[in-house]
């Protein structure tokens, strides 16, 4: 006994031939990418993404035979994705190679580990600190000769004082900086 009062239904994906053919496809379609990529994930990926594709398309675009459409679609995207890995590759072997060096067959960081790099920084923050608790005039010219790099001809010129001035500042400093910070 048939049920007279049924709707009838639509067909898979909605009256578009290439949707319903991906549907009808799609397992065929997962296993075409997985053999390609020997990933059932990677696998999986292509064929949303090839659905994707589909139903983005302009409307009223058709293709003659729909599954050889939909496996050059298929193939143009697993082909897009290998560009973009090579791509992807290349920029980190770059990367690597201009951040890293190389001790035997070891790859080694160029930056320091993170607690060397925090115990740098105190140890700058302690002698920013020291140095600005030093008398204005020892401060300026241990600034100008040693974080400027003036000479200390160059400094003394700088702060109106002899040179003679300067090497007393700076050999004062010195001292205070290496009492303060205990090296």
């Amino acid at each position: 006994m048939s049920d007279d009062t049924a709707e009838p239904r639509d067909p898979p994906g909605g009256g578009d031939p290439l949707v319903a053919a991906y549907l009808s496809r799609r397992a065929n379609l997962v296993r075409f990418f997985a053999a390609r990529t020997g990933s059932m994930a990677a696998a999986e990926d292509l064929a949303q993404e090839l659905f994707l594709k589909l139903a983005a398309r302009e409307v009223g675009l058709e293709a003659e035979n729909a599954t050889a459409f939909l496996y050059r679609m298929a193939t143009n995207l697993m082909l897009d994705r290998a560009r973009g890995e090579s791509r992807a590759a290349a920029r980190d072997a770059a990367w690597s190679r201009d951040a890293r060096s190389r001790v035997g067959a070891e790859e080694v960081a160029e930056e320091p580990p993170a607690d060397e790099a925090l115990a740098s920084r105190q140890r700058l923050r302690q002698l920013v600190d020291a140095v600005a608790e030093l008398p204005p005039q020892m401060q300026r010219a241990f600034r100008l000769h040693k974080l400027d790099g003036l000479s200390h001809a160059q400094t003394a010129q700088a702060m109106g004082i002899s040179v003679k001035s300067v090497e007393k500042h700076i050999s004062a400093a010195l001292k205070a900086l290496t009492a303060r910070l205990g090296r």
